[in-house]
């Protein structure tokens, strides 16, 4: 399966805590104010680059402590980084999503591939960039109303949990 990436980062270690493999999905509908990446915005450029080969370079890092999917708006391709997310949880690595989509709104979808892909992601930095609320202090996000969420501890308590990577 092809999915449409901006580029990718073989060893980040500003998209998250360790070292990480950092995908840049194309396509992004949020347009907001002051982004970071606003060369992934639109979905015609970019290129098309099959999930194999990310994951071929992804095994080459044997230092990687995880995968993060960034933008652009990664739910924008769904079935795609499903496919990334499944095939990246065989390595063992775990995986964080950047989306400025809220938790709530993705579970408001009612997608059972959103779904699936919230259940398999370990940490979602969710919200848009808000140019009013940019912070230099903020660990791996970019303005205070973006949150991390650890799905794993969500999903065992029932409940959102918030985290700033202290016990990562």
């Amino acid at each position: 399966m092809l999915i449409r990436i901006a580029g990718t980062v073989n060893d980040s270690i500003v998209d998250g805590p360790g070292i990480r493999f950092t995908v840049f999905t194309q396509g992004c509908f949020h347009n907001c104010p002051g982004c970071h990446n606003p060369q992934t915005h639109n979905p015609k450029v970019g290129r098309d680059v099959e999930i194999d080969e990310i994951i071929k370079d992804i095994k080459k890092n044997p230092l990687l402590s995880g995968v993060t999917l960034s933008g652009g708006e990664p739910f924008e391709q769904v079935p795609e980084i499903l496919e990334l997310i499944e095939k990246i949880k065989e390595l063992g690595l775990d995986v964080i999503i950047y989306s400025g989509y809220t938790y709530e709104a993705l579970i408001s979808k009612n997608n059972s591939q959103i779904n699936k892909v919230l259940e398999l992601t370990d940490y979602l930095i969710d919200g848009k960039f808000e140019i009013a609320k940019k912070s230099y202090s903020l660990l791996f996000r970019g303005s205070s109303n973006q949150r991390i969420i650890d799905l794993n501890k969500s999903r065992l308590m029932n409940e959102l949990v918030e985290t700033d990577f202290s016990d990562y």
